[in-house]
């Protein structure tokens, strides 16, 4: 089932997955009227479905569920790449399975019934992540595309500049002059906006 909870000012969403729907409409009201958009699901699988759609910023999800539990899906939404923030909720916590759902990366583990507070602030810092995330993807878009302004021979050369070899290195490796190559690595240079090498370095790095 999939519930809709209002339109609201903030530009964080959230998804809630619960199969109680007395606690899934509560949540609901709740975080609402603390001004998220709110998205609510009684089943992983619908919540999956949903992400054609577009994700959410960050996910409320309870830990026992029919079909894919909470720990599943967490596990589901890293295996295929979803950098989505998920804060747990639990009426049947233990130590152990706490640890599991940290170290697969769930940003918290409450139990329930939780404190308002508690629950605020662990949203709080899931969406601190979500906007940490936005800004590295935004980022890495602009390098991207930066790049693929790049001519193919300029990016031969900054493949070789960002391993720390020299001018007339590349020069022979690539079969030209010493100073052509110092003019495409000045253009490479300019292109993605580096003001120096370890600059263009970890702009590099972060293309991968």
């Amino acid at each position: 089932m999939y519930m809709q909870a209002g339109d609201h000012a903030s530009s964080m969403h959230l998804a809630i997955v619960d199969d109680d729907m007395p606690v899934l409409r509560s949540l609901s009201r709740m975080l609402t009227a603390s001004g998220y958009s709110i998205t609510a699901f009684q089943c992983a699988e619908a919540f999956v479905e949903s992400l054609a759609h577009g994700p959410p910023d960050a996910v409320l999800v309870d830990l026992r569920l029919p079909g894919t539990d909470g720990l599943a899906l967490l596990e589901q939404m890293r295996d295929d790449g979803h950098r989505i923030p998920m804060v747990f909720l639990s009426g049947h916590a233990d130590v152990p399975t706490s640890v599991r759902a940290i170290r697969a990366g769930a940003v918290d583990f409450l139990e329930k019934p939780c404190d308002e507070s508690a629950l605020l602030a662990s949203l709080a810092r899931a969406f601190d992540i979500a906007r940490s995330n936005r800004s590295v993807a935004a980022t890495s878009e602009e390098l991207r595309a930066k790049w693929e302004t790049l001519t193919p021979r300029e990016q031969q050369v900054c493949a070789q500049v960002v391993q720390g070899r020299l001018n007339k290195q590349i020069a022979a490796d690539l079969g030209t002059r010493e100073k052509t190559i110092k003019v495409h690595r000045a253009r490479v240079m300019a292109k993605m906006g580096a003001r120096s090498l370890p600059e263009l370095v970890r702009s590099i790095d972060r293309l991968g």
